[in-house]
Parts: C-alpha cells; structure tokens; sequence
C-alpha cells in the first residue's frame, strides 16, 4: 500500500511543478512585469487589502477568491472602480487565470492613481494549485475553478476544471 501512495505523491509533485514552470514562462513571455507582483503565499497572511478579479464574469461566478470585487477584462470600466474605491492609497490587489490579464487592468488602474496595486503571481490557479479555497457565488468553498480552454486548463493541477458554467447553471436549473 505504501508504494501506490508514493508513486501518486510522487506524480501529483510533477504535475504541480509543470503547471508552476509553465505558469512563470507564459508570464515571463506576455507579461512586461510593469506591475509588482504578490506570492500566493504572501497574499494568504496579508491583511486589508482589496482583491480585484479581472476575470470575465462567468470565470468569477464559478470561483473566485474569498470577498473579491468582481471588476472583468473586456467590460472593465476604471470609472466604475473611481467610484467604489475612492481612496488611491488603498492596497488592491488584482487577479485573473494567471496574472496576464490582471497586469493589463493593473496598469490601467495605476494610470488611474492608485499607488499601491499589486498582481497575484500565477493567479487563482496558482492560488488554487497550492491548495488555498476558492469560493461561489454562494459564499460557498468550492473546488471548481473556471479552465477557460483545454489548453489552459492543463495549468490548473489542483481543482475541477469548469469549462462552459453558462451551461452548467442551466442543466442545474432543469433538474
């Protein structure tokens, strides 16, 4: 019994340190590094600080982190985000998949004046992959995490990967 248990340690370590190398070079390829980025790690102790999904609203009604502000990509508007968060020394910090995304919205929000936004390194599924929660639209721990495509998906080691919720919801719905 103890060597299975080994070998499926052993494997679950590989996958976790592909998806993490694979995570630094996609952002290394795409990302300029204009905004600073915050460790998972770090994040997990931080206090007072304002998370910010750059996600599109599907990818956040599946999961999100715990008590984040749903502010998008495509449909990003800083006006909205002026009014909601009026002080620009506030620490936000912003996330999406992998932290492409979130650097785009990031330097959007510095053009804005904010002085103290930082970017989650590897995203929620860097968050995800270490183990930490991820939560509903319910308020509910889940272990579901939008994969947007196969091909990312691949990078998501530690959760069930949702692909299509619009569907999922209606299937719910029906039954």
């Amino acid at each position: 019994m103890r060597f299975p248990l080994n070998l499926l340690f052993l494997l679950l370590s590989i996958s976790t340190s592909y998806a993490q190398t694979y995570i630094s070079g996609i952002l290394e390829k795409f990302n300029n590094n204009t905004i600073e980025y915050v460790s998972t790690e770090e994040l997990s102790s931080m206090e007072k600080t304002v998370l910010l999904d750059a996600r599109e609203k599907e990818e956040f009604e599946v999961s999100h982190l715990k008590n984040a502000i749903w502010i998008g990509y495509e449909s990003f508007e800083i006006v909205e985000v002026l009014e909601s968060i009026p002080d620009k020394d506030t620490p936000l910090i912003i996330y999406c998949s992998i932290g492409v995304r979130s650097e785009d919205v990031g330097e959007e929000l510095e053009q804005a004046g904010y002085t103290n936004v930082k970017n989650l390194y590897g995203g929620i599924f860097e968050w995800k992959n270490k183990g930490y929660p991820v939560y509903n639209t319910h308020d509910i721990q889940t272990e579901k995490v939008h994969a947007f495509s196969k091909y990312w998906g691949s990078l998501l080691t530690n959760a069930e990967r949702v692909y299509e919720p619009k569907k999922e919801t209606i299937d719910q719905k029906e039954h």
